[in-house]
């Protein structure tokens, strides 16, 4: 059964080779997002050694790999699901011999690993060349990062997920998808790492999912996780994987008797 899991990672990854010439703008508009960045926090460090614990030097890095990261823990699993389930389509999916969810998850673990080689890492280098990235040389750091950033795939698919399934209970969840990618972009540490939020608000993001996603990987390839707290903030990625999958269990359980086809 797991062959054709893994079967799904191959196929998705073919039907995204067939659409590549999107993803390679993609690249130009990532550096571009990464360069602006830079030159603000370049101005904003004027004067400044370090602020919040992290110097221009780790900030520079911490924004190059963190728009790279999201390059591979991005995906349309919401829409995806939700589209499936307004059209009836997933209707099918229910008398398949596969899990319906855990194929959602292959399908875009194979777009994942697609933008991660023609992508994310094409994007790194050139970013590499352009700006003062200061990239670890410990190989230990590496591997961390590597497993930290497929748990934040599946953290990130599995609030996918969540907000997709949403439409068995309502007619039209655009605009909860909507907000959901705001809230994931803004809370994740992707545009503003947590840190350099108020402390009362840094205080509630500990509390949720989203620092998972993006933050925790970004701040331990930077240095600014080190040594034994590497350790920690890899627990709190596991412990919101195995966290979420409840929710998920529970809506997808009720969500099955409550299938409500839009259109015909």
């Amino acid at each position: 059964m797991m062959g054709a899991y893994l079967e799904m990672i191959r196929m998705r990854f073919l039907m995204m080779l067939a659409y590549r010439m999107n993803y390679y703008s993609g690249i130009v508009i990532y550096i571009v997002n990464i360069g602006a960045q830079y030159f603000l926090w370049k101005a904003i460090y004027a004067g400044n050694g370090s602020l919040m614990g992290m110097d221009m030097g780790q900030m520079t890095t911490y924004v190059a790999v963190s728009w790279m990261a999201r390059a591979f823990y991005f995906n349309n699993l919401d829409s995806e699901i939700a589209r499936e389930i307004k059209d009836g389509s997933v209707a099918i999916q229910f008398i398949r011999p596969y899990k319906y969810l855990l194929v959602k998850i292959f399908q875009g673990m194979g777009e994942g690993l697609f933008r991660l080689i023609l992508f994310s890492t094409p994007g790194m280098i050139i970013v590499c060349f352009i700006l003062p990235v200061q990239l670890p040389k410990d190989p230990v750091i590496w591997l961390i990062f590597f497993a930290m950033l497929l748990f934040s795939y599946l953290i990130n698919s599995q609030i996918n997920i969540l907000t997709g399934l949403f439409a068995f209970f309502v007619e039209n969840n655009e605009g909860l998808m909507r907000m959901k990618r705001v809230a994931v972009d803004l809370f994740s540490g992707l545009i503003v790492p947590i840190a350099f939020f108020p402390l009362w608000a840094e205080r509630i993001l500990h509390w949720l999912p989203f620092q998972a996603i993006s933050y925790l990987p970004s701040a331990v390839f930077t240095g600014k996780v080190a040594g034994s707290a590497i350790q920690q903030v890899f627990a709190v990625q596991i412990a919101w994987f195995l966290v979420l999958i409840l929710p998920i269990y529970l809506i997808w359980r009720r969500a099955r008797h409550r299938l409500f086809v839009q259109g015909g």
